[in-house]
C-alpha cells in the first residue's frame, strides 16, 4: 500500500440523498462538509425534571465550527456504517463521562441542519437524530469527565431562558431556529410538563368507556381432578407470556408496567393511567391509531449508582426509562434505529437457510455495535449466539428460546407438569411438546399436536400472532370464487373448526379482542396440513350483546334492526376466518418467478386480506345457502348484520388492518348503492344490488392478490379506505351515544386460581 494512500484515524461518514437515504458512498468527514454532502450525527439532550433545565456543552475552542459556543449537551457525527443510538450512547461516554443503557434516550424528531460557516468552507447538510435524556434532578457538574478536545465546560439553563437566548440569536450559543423544526424540542418539554390533570383524567375516562367490561366464564363440571389440576398450571403458564408480550412491545415496557402499577393509588389520574394501560399493554393506545396516552415523562424511575464519577454525598442519577411518543414498527424484535434498507442488506448476505431464519416467527434481531457497547461497559453480558452471517454486518439474530430463556424455562416446567397430570392423551402429547419447543425452538411438532388436539380443554400457548394469513378451505368455495380460472389453487386442505368458550387469554392480546384464529404460521405445516381454526363463542355473545346491537339500535333502519341477529354474525366470523385460508397465497408472477402475496403486498398485505376474508367471507355464505348448505333464512339477515359490522370495526382506526379493511368494503358497497343512507341518517341494505356489489368487490381484490400487483392495491386502499362522509355520520352518532368500540374481558375462573397461587 503506497504511503499516506490511507489515514486510519480519518473519520469517514454515509453520505446519504437529500432525502436521507443512503447512496453507499462514504468520504472523509473532512471532505463530506467541503463538498456538502448529506450526512447523519445524533443530538443528545439532558433534561432535568425537578429544575426544568437543559444541560448545555461549551464547545472546545480547537473545533472546526463555531469553537468557544455554548451547545448541546452531546453531539457526534454517525460514522460509516455505524449506527443511531450506539453513537449517542458513546458521544454522551467519550465527551461528558457518562454511562446510560439504551432506555435513558427518546428519540424524539429528525432535524435537517442546512448552513454554511467558515467563510463558505464549512458545508453542514446535516440529519441530526434528536435524542432527549430525563433525569429527575441535575446532574452535579463536578461528576463529569470532559473529553478536553471536544468540551471545554458544562453549565444548566433554563429550557425558557434558552430558548430566549436562542431567539435573539446570543452571539455566546450556537444558533438554531427556535420557530422553524428546532421548536420542537422546547414544545415537547413544555407540553409534557404542563399538562391539566383535569383534562388529561377526563381524556383517559372517555377512552376507558370505549371499553364495555365483560365477565368470561366457561362450565368446568365435565373436567376431571386431573384435567382441573392441569389448568391451574396452564393460567400460570399463560401468564409468563404476558411478561413476554410485556418486553416484546418495547424494552422500557415492563418497567412503565410496574411504576404504573406501583403508583395506581397514588391519585385518580394514576389509577386511570393504569387502568388504561393494562388494557392496551403500552402506552399507546389501540383504537386511537396507536397514539400515545402517556410520555416518559409518566414513565419508571430508575437510579443508576455508577453513571457519573462519584461525589460526596451524591446517591446516583435517577433518570426516567424513555419510551418513544411515536409506536416503533418494529416494536422489540428489532433495533429502533433500524431501516428496512438496511435489513435487505444484511439479509441478501445471508445463506437461504439464515435468511429464512432472519425473517422467520421465532426470532429477535439485534445489533453487535449494541451488544459490544454493554460488553464493553458492564462486563458481564452473555455471550450473543451468531449463527447467521459474516461480523462485516451489524446485525445478527437470536432466537425466542435463547432471549426469552428465563420466562421460557419456567412456563416449560409448568407445562410438562400439566402434561403428566391430564387424562387426555392428545393434551398430554401437545403439553410435552410445547414444553419441548420453548427450549428448542422448534415448534414443528406442537404445533402439529396442536392441530390433532382433542380435549375438553384447548391450550393455544406459544409464540403466535392471531390472525396470520394461511392456507386452508374449502375446495368446493375456492374452486367457484370470482376470479380467473388460472388463479385458483388446485389443492385446498379444509380447516377443522372448534368452537370454545374463552376462559383466559394473555400475551398479545392488547386492546380489542380477537373473536377468532388460524394457526399455526408455519407454512411447511400449512402447505402439508392445512391449519385449524379456534372460534371465541363467548367472546363473539359479548360482542354482539354490547356492541353490534346498540349500533344496529342506532344505524339501521327500523325495518331492517330485525334481520341482525347473532347466528348471521357468528356464521360470518367462521366464514371470515375459512376465507383466509382460499384465494391466491402462493403465486406465479408475471415474470414467472414464484412469490407470496404477503411478499409482494408487503405492509399493504394485512389490509387487503382483511377486506378479502370478509367480502369473500359474505360472497361465500351467499354460495353455501344457494348450495343448501345454510338455511335460507341467512341470506338478508347476514347483509344487514354486516352492514352493522361494518360501523364497529372501522372504530378500531384506520391505522389497523380490520379499520383500513372495513373502510374499503364499506365503502365500495355504498358507491355500487349496495348500502343506502337515509334523510334520517339510518342505513339499509339494497338486496337488489348487494350481491353484485359483494361479487365484483371479492374479484377486485382477488385480482390484484393473484398478480401480486402492489401498485393496484395501493390505489385501491387509497380511493376507498377512508374516513368518508357516510362513515362520519354513522360514527358520530354511536359516539353521542357512547356505545362501546370493545370490550375488555375479566376472567373469574383465572383469577381465582391465580389468587391461590400467591
Amino acid at each position: 500500500m503506497a504511503e499516506g494512500e490511507v489515514d486510519v484515524q480519518v473519520e469517514h461518514l454515509d453520505v446519504l440523498t437529500e432525502i436521507g437515504q443512503k447512496t453507499g458512498v462514504s468520504k472523509p468527514r473532512g471532505d463530506v462538509h467541503r463538498d456538502g454532502d448529506y450526512h447523519r450525527s445524533v443530538h443528545v439532550w439532558i433534561f432535568a425534571e425537578n429544575t426544568q433545565e437543559l444541560l448545555l456543552q461549551r464547545r472546545a475552542d480547537c473545533k472546526d465550527s463555531w469553537a468557544g459556543l455554548w451547545d448541546i449537551s452531546s453531539a457526534g457525527h454517525i460514522s460509516a456504517d455505524d449506527t443511531s443510538l450506539v453513537t449517542a450512547r458513546r458521544e454522551l461516554q467519550e465527551e461528558l463521562g457518562l454511562i446510560l443503557p439504551r432506555d435513558a434516550f427518546e428519540k424524539i424528531f429528525v432535524f435537517l441542519q442546512e448552513c454554511v460557516i467558515n467563510d463558505g468552507t464549512y458545508i453542514n447538510n446535516e440529519f441530526n437524530d434528536v435524542y432527549l435524556v430525563t433525569t429527575l434532578d441535575p446532574i452535579p457538574l463536578e461528576a463529569f469527565t470532559l473529553q478536553e478536545t471536544e468540551v471545554s465546560a458544562v453549565k444548566y439553563i433554563s429550557y425558557k431562558e434558552y430558548r430566549s437566548l436562542l431567539a435573539k440569536e446570543d452571539p455566546e450559543y450556537v444558533p438554531y431556529d427556535v420557530d422553524g423544526q428546532y421548536a420542537q424540542l422546547f414544545d415537547i418539554i413544555e407540553q409534557r410538563y404542563k399538562e391539566n390533570i383535569i383534562s388529561r383524567s377526563l381524556k383517559l375516562e372517555k377512552q376507558l368507556q370505549q371499553y364495555a367490561s365483560v365477565s368470561l366464564s366457561a362450565e368446568l363440571s365435565g373436567l376431571t381432578n386431573a384435567d382441573k389440576e392441569a389448568l391451574d398450571l396452564l393460567v400460570k403458564a399463560a401468564t409468563i407470556m404476558n411478561e413476554i408480550f410485556y418486553l416484546q412491545v418495547w424494552y422500557s415496557n415492563p418497567s412503565l408496567r410496574d411504576w404504573l402499577k406501583e403508583h395506581a393509588g397514588a391519585s385518580q389520574l394514576d389509577k386511570l393511567k393504569w387502568m388504561y394501560y393494562a388494557i392496551n399493554k403500552s402506552p399507546w393506545s389501540s383504537l386511537d391509531e396507536n397514539e400515545a396516552f402517556l410520555t416518559t415523562a409518566d414513565s419508571a424511575i430508575k437510579l443508576l449508582t455508577e453513571a457519573a464519577k462519584p461525589v460526596a454525598g451524591w446517591k446516583g442519577l435517577k433518570y426516567r426509562a424513555a419510551f418513544p411518543v411515536p409506536k416503533p414498527p418494529g416494536a422489540n424484535f428489532y433495533p429502533p434505529d433500524m431501516d428496512k434498507s438496511e435489513f435487505e442488506l444484511w439479509k441478501s448476505s445471508l445463506t437461504e437457510d439464515q435468511q429464512k431464519e432472519a425473517t422467520g416467527f421465532f426470532n429477535v434481531i439485534k445489533r453487535r455495535s449494541e451488544f459490544n457497547l454493554d460488553s464493553s461497559i458492564y462486563n458481564n453480558i452473555v455471550g450473543c449466539s451468531n449463527n447467521s452471517a459474516s461480523s462485516a454486518y451489524d446485525l445478527y439474530c437470536v432466537p425466542y428460546s435463547q432471549e426469552y430463556n428465563h420466562f421460557l424455562t419456567k412456563a416449560s416446567d409448568l407445562l410438562h407438569k400439566a402434561g403428566d397430570l391430564t387424562s387426555s392423551p392428545s393434551l398430554k402429547k401437545l403439553l410435552h411438546s410445547k414444553a419441548d419447543a420453548f427450549l428448542s425452538n422448534d415448534y414443528y411438532d406442537s404445533d402439529i399436536a396442536w392441530m390433532e388436539l382433542d380435549s375438553k380443554v384447548d391450550v393455544t400457548i406459544g409464540p403466535y400472532e392471531t390472525y396470520e394469513d394461511a392456507l386452508f378451505g374449502y375446495k368446493v368455495l375456492e374452486q367457484n370464487l370470482p376470479l380467473d380460472n388460472v388463479y385458483k389453487s388446485k389443492d385446498v386442505t379444509a380447516a377443522p373448526i372448534r368452537v370454545i368458550q374463552l376462559l383466559y387469554n394473555a400475551g398479545d392480546v392488547k386492546g380489542p379482542q380477537t373473536v377468532a384464529f388460524n394457526l399455526p404460521n408455519d407454512e411447511r405445516i400449512v402447505k402439508d396440513r392445512g391449519t385449524s381454526m379456534v372460534m371465541l363463542k363467548n367472546v363473539s355473545e359479548a360482542k354482539f350483546k354490547h356492541i353490534l346491537q346498540p349500533i344496529s339500535d342506532v344505524c339501521i333502519t327500523k325495518e331492517q334492526q330485525k334481520l341482525v341477529d347473532f347466528d348471521s354474525f357468528f356464521t360470518h366470523t367462521i366464514c371470515h376466518e375459512c376465507c383466509h385460508g382460499i384465494g391466491p397465497h402462493t403465486i406465479v408472477l408475471p415474470n414467472g418467478q414464484k412469490s407470496t402475496v404477503r411478499l409482494e403486498l408487503q405492509e399493504l398485505h394485512s389490509a387487503l386480506e382483511e377486506a378479502k376474508a370478509d367480502i369473500v367471507g359474505l360472497w361465500a355464505l351467499r354460495f353455501l345457502v344457494n348450495q343448501d348448505l345454510l338455511p335460507k333464512s341467512l341470506m338478508k339477515s347476514m347483509y344487514v348484520s354486516f352492514l352493522a359490522g361494518c360501523f364497529r370495526s372501522v372504530r378500531f382506526g384506520l391505522e389497523e388492518a380490520h379499520g383500513k379493511g372495513q373502510a374499503l368494503q364499506f365503502n365500495w358497497l355504498y358507491e355500487k348503492g349496495a348500502f343506502i343512507l337515509h334523510p334520517d341518517e339510518t342505513f339499509s341494505v339494497d338486496f337488489a344490488k348487494v350481491e353484485g356489489a359483494v361479487e365484483s368487490l371479492s374479484r377486485e381484490i382477488l385480482t390484484i392478490q393473484a398478480q401480486g400487483d402492489k401498485e393496484a392495491a395501493s390505489l385501491l386502499l387509497q380511493k376507498y379506505s377512508k374516513m368518508s362522509e357516510p362513515l362520519k355520520i354513522a360514527l358520530q352518532k354511536l359516539e353521542n351515544i357512547r356505545v362501546p368500540v370493545d370490550i375488555v374481558p375479566t376472567f373469574p375462573i383465572a383469577d381465582k386460581i391465580l389468587q391461590q397461587g400467591h
